[in-house]
């Protein structure tokens, strides 16, 4: 996701969200050597924060406009500053009276029930579940509409520019290809560890850039070649101001579904070396990442917009027809890096189910005897896992609205994962004073998040669930 942490690439620092146990807030037995520095963590944060959800933030400038398309994305930036700031604090425990010593939150999930207790942790999981099913959706839904491209523009290159839309393209659906891409998440989700492989992570992180920087610049060629900038202060004009205000509601849950890595930070920053203390270095790569991010989704956004005005997109690559080439080999990048996405974000879906019901007494022997063939097979993962992924399709077959998916999920998740429980882990870290200076100020802070956050949900979801879907 983006996000939620960002998009799959962090998937091994994912892996251990779920984890009821707090073994990683203990003191350290055997300290571990960390050699992390702040271009390190730069780096990770980065990987994390930019993947498929630049494709969708063209569309968001295109619904506010030129002047509250680049605010809206500036001021995320600046939310996801502060919020990495604070949960950045949270990292390092010292002085607690029962345990002892230093105390290390090594993920995210871990910190909350150190600082805020179990239940808050299960309220916690409970968004965390959302969110990662959410992106399975949401990966489905990108996946289908980049395969679809891709016949599209073979089928240009064959036949021109005057060939008429397919069904698919003129508006029909994308079932097709949602349950091709079901068919092929099925079969990965059995290979044991697939989301651990280390090569993983680098596939699709070079995978994400390339098609990333490729809307970036086909965005900035096609400006050029227009020889016009297009768009308007106000945005896409609609028939009625209601539907306006939904498309900009739905356009805020896009572009934060784009930005934070809270689930990820605390592990990030688990890699740096001190001194200098590791808040202060992540706080620092922090700050340098999220501005190289924030100009660069300034770049796809504004290019996007200025290239196809109220015509943009609500996948950017799917707006330019030539070269063809490049175009197929962006699209394709896209579907490689969402083949292992997904799993990144389904697997810890998987081990938390599979670990409270005991899958080890489910294993049973499977023989082919004309095959040679003979497995032992576990019954609850292969029904479980094929399950959760024909909901993950089911859904997205039945909800295929793109940017208001996007919206929805980004939008909903973003306060209390984003927002609420760092805000909470840094007032209790910190043992902050209610009525105070500070106190007041942050609980400022997140109550206009919460404002923002509950507007754009509204708004995303009366694009998905709605009579004028769209």
């Amino acid at each position: 996701m983006g996000g939620r942490g960002g998009d799959p690439q962090t998937g091994p620092l994912l892996e251990k969200l779920p984890e009821s146990s707090c073994s990683s807030s203990e003191p350290e037995q055997h300290p571990v050597k960390r050699t992390g520095t702040v271009w390190t963590a730069s780096a990770h944060i980065i990987t994390a924060v930019v993947g498929s959800g630049v494709l969708s933030l063209a569309w968001s400038v295109a619904q506010l406009g030129w002047v509250g398309g680049p605010a809206a994305i500036v001021f995320f930036a600046g939310v996801t500053v502060v919020q990495s700031s604070l949960l950045a604090e949270c990292y390092v425990s010292r002085g607690d009276p029962e345990r002892g010593g230093l105390i290390r939150n090594k993920s995210y999930m871990n910190a909350v029930r150190f600082y805020l207790g179990e239940k808050r942790q299960m309220f916690s999981g409970f968004f965390l579940s959302i969110s990662l099913f959410g992106s399975g959706v949401v990966y489905t839904l990108t996946t289908a509409t980049s395969m679809s491209a891709i016949h599209e523009a073979n089928r240009y290159g064959r036949e021109g520019q005057g060939a008429p839309l397919s069904t698919a393209a003129a508006g029909g659906s994308d079932v097709y290809y949602m349950l091709l891409f079901g068919l092929a998440q099925a079969v990965l989700s059995q290979i044991p560890d697939f989301h651990n492989m280390a090569w993983l992570s680098v596939f699709a992180a070079v995978m994400s850039f390339f098609y990333s920087f490729v809307g970036f610049g086909l965005g900035a060629a096609k400006v050029i070649e227009n020889g016009v900038i297009k768009g308007g202060i106000g945005g896409i004009p609609l028939v009625s101001p209601v539907q306006k205000v939904w498309r900009v509601a739905q356009s805020l849950g896009d572009i934060a579904f784009a930005y934070p890595y809270t689930l990820v930070l605390l592990e990030i920053e688990d890699t740096l070396r001190s001194p200098p203390a590791e808040s202060k270095t992540m706080k620092k790569a922090s700050r340098a990442s999220i501005a190289v991010t924030t100009f660069f989704y300034l770049g796809c956004g504004c290019f996007g917009y200025a290239a196809f005005g109220d015509g943009t997109p609500g996948n950017l690559l799917t707006g330019f027809g030539e070269p063809y080439w490049l175009i197929d080999l962006a699209n394709l990048c896209v579907v490689l890096h969402l083949l292992g996405g997904y799993q990144l974000y389904s697997q810890p879906a998987f081990a938390v189910v599979e670990r409270r019901f005991g899958v080890e007494a489910w294993v049973v022997e499977v023989e082919l005897p004309l095959l040679g063939w003979r497995r032992r097979v576990n019954v609850f993962r292969l029904c479980f896992r094929t399950a959760y992924v024909a909901a993950v399709t089911a859904v997205a077959v039945w909800y295929p609205y793109f940017n208001q998916v996007v919206g929805l999920i980004g939008a909903f998740t973003f306060w209390p994962l984003d927002i609420h429980f760092p805000v909470q882990m840094y007032l209790a870290q910190n043992k902050v004073a209610p009525w105070t200076t500070r106190w007041l100020a942050i609980q400022a802070f997140s109550a206009t998040c919460l404002l923002v956050a509950a507007f754009a949900s509204v708004g995303s979801a009366v694009g998905v669930f709605g009579p004028n879907r769209s």
